[in-house]
């Protein structure tokens, strides 16, 4: 949800709690707070906005990585039983079977903050301050060479790091109904297939590639 959607979903909120209850109603709730916004408000937008007060480098997040990051995502990255592969993967997404991660496949570094912010550690979310949030995030981009180990992210530096895979996405062109009478015979000149789910071991059956731990 974008920040000027949820800044009007508050203030609705406040307009429709503001109102005077019925004869005999009592209002249920009460007017959000400054406080109670802010603490809702904290998403980071691909080109910075939103990004907090703060600073951290590669050097300092590894202790933090360790401490409160490893446990599920291993100490480089490398991931731990099934949980998420974090870094590496660099050259694969061209494969039938990509390693898509944190430093492969997404095409901004914002989104590593916004997403580490808002959801992790699992289970103890939003628990970091903004500096430790800075400094894991520099320390999985340095992990992959994306910055230098003592390369200072903060609210200026973190949305100009350009990503590996920065022009692997495209504009979504939807809507995309078309318009008129639907087609219902003879629409496609030529199927072209363009993806075999036996490749990527998706086809239940023995030819399929096996299942890996």
């Amino acid at each position: 949800m974008s920040r000027s959607r949820e800044f009007f979903l508050a203030l609705a909120l406040g307009a429709a709690l503001a109102l005077p209850a019925a004869a005999g109603e009592k209002p249920i709730g009460r007017v959000p707070t400054a406080e109670d916004i802010a603490r809702w408000d904290i998403d980071v937008r691909p080109d910075g906005l939103g990004l907090p007060p703060g600073r951290g480098t590669a050097k300092e997040g590894e202790e933090i990585y360790l401490a409160r990051c490893a446990q599920c995502h291993g100490e480089f990255g490398e991931a731990v039983g099934r949980w998420p592969q974090l870094v590496g993967g660099q050259g694969s997404l061209t494969w039938d079977d990509p390693i898509k991660t944190v430093t492969s496949y997404w095409p901004y570094a914002t989104t590593v903050f916004d997403y580490i912010k808002r959801a992790m550690p699992f289970g103890d979310a939003q628990s970091l301050t903004d500096d430790e949030v800075y400094a894991i995030t520099a320390f999985l981009l340095a992990s992959d060479g994306i910055i230098a180990e003592d390369f200072v992210v903060d609210a200026k530096t973190l949305p100009a790091i350009r990503m590996p895979n920065a022009d692997g996405f495209i504009d979504d062109p939807r809507p995309d109904v078309p318009k008129g009478e639907p087609c219902m015979k003879d629409c496609v000149a030529e199927v072209v297939i363009t993806g075999h789910a036996r490749k990527i071991g998706v086809t239940p059956e023995e030819k399929a590639r096996p299942a890996t731990d």
